[in-house]
């Protein structure tokens, strides 16, 4: 499998608390980072003229207007997938987890799920 996956919380100064995506995709402290919203979520990728960057503690830190285009609030759970064969992470906030699933919740709820 090319793509991992982990749920992880922001906390209030934008650090996603789990730095397992972070070893995964191999990236140190001091990393530089293109970190951009995109429909709503954020991909992160690996970039020499990157603004932000890894932190020393190994910790990735969402920046405020990013956190803001995408609603994201202190204590919020973000599913992150961390995709390998292109070395980028995708950062799924909570809101745009339930537009790409409302549907599908939908059907399983009235019995339509196959």
């Amino acid at each position: 499998m090319d793509t991992i996956y982990a749920l992880s919380m922001v906390d209030k100064s934008g650090r996603v608390t789990d730095r397992s995506m972070v070893r995964e995709l191999g990236w140190r402290p001091g990393t530089r980072l293109d970190i951009r919203e995109r429909r709503g979520i954020i991909v992160v990728s690996p970039a020499a003229s990157g603004v932000d960057s890894i932190s020393r503690q190994a910790f990735l830190k969402l920046p405020l207007t990013v956190r803001r285009w995408c609603r994201i609030k202190t204590g919020d759970k973000v599913l992150l997938a961390a995709h390998h064969a292109v070395g980028v992470l995708v950062v799924h906030p909570v809101a745009a987890l339930h537009a790409l699933l409302a549907d599908v919740h939908a059907a399983a709820v009235r019995g339509d799920a196959a």
